[in-house]
């Protein structure tokens, strides 16, 4: 039995790869506003009714990467060693991935989604509101480990803040990738943004919500 579940689980997390992958090359192919999600089922070989339930809104299967990014990201807050900070562990997964930048897909997949948030506004609301969850989602983890209540100001706060300079490090290489800039320079000019901006968090963050 659980062969069989682990079986249909990898399935489902084939098929969800399929259709994020097919979808993205269309979207650089043709831009996120001229594909349909018709077009992108057929090409994929699934049904409309398959790529909804894997992606309920054509904004979700182009934001599926970083929605994958921010859970990952509040999955190291909440499992991070005991005596660590909030702060600590969610820079650390921050930077995990800086290497990631040297690539020429990983640089391709940046410029693509730069030039398609610029001339869609229904991506770029669709941005703010998958930042506006997960910062609810951290407050949250934050709230439970504090010993705060749910509406309580300082966890907000403090997850608006994580959340605010992640989000501004995702412009600064979107537009240094739009700019030119490539390999290892574009590697260190990120570790250098974020440890200086979690820096300066760390003055005030730096003691907050200590794993007990």
């Amino acid at each position: 039995m659980a062969a069989e579940l682990g079986l249909r689980e990898r399935k489902k997390r084939q098929t969800r790869q399929l259709i994020f992958d097919t979808a993205h090359r269309l979207f650089g192919e043709r831009g996120f506003d001229s594909v349909t999600v018709a077009e992108i089922a057929r090409a994929a070989e699934v049904s409309e009714v398959t790529v909804f339930n894997y992606f309920p809104t054509k904004e979700d299967l182009f934001y599926g990467g970083m929605q994958f990014f921010e859970e990952q990201l509040i999955d190291a807050v909440r499992n991070r060693a005991r005596g660590e900070s909030a702060v600590s562990a969610f820079r650390r997964q921050l930077l995990a991935g800086a290497d990631s930048l040297a690539t020429r897909e990983r640089v391709a997949a940046i410029k693509r989604a730069a030039q398609a948030i610029s001339k869609s506004p229904a991506l770029a609301s669709r941005e703010r509101e998958i930042v506006r969850r997960y910062t609810s989602q951290l407050a949250v983890a934050l709230a439970e480990e504090s010993g705060a209540a749910p509406d309580d100001v300082e966890p907000l706060a403090a997850a608006a803040t994580l959340m605010i300079v992640h989000r501004m490090l995702v412009d600064h290489v979107r537009k240094e990738v739009v700019a030119g800039r490539r390999g290892s320079q574009l590697v260190e000019d990120f570790r250098s943004q974020a440890r200086r901006a979690f820096r300066r968090l760390e003055r005030g963050l730096g003691d907050y919500a200590l794993k007990a």
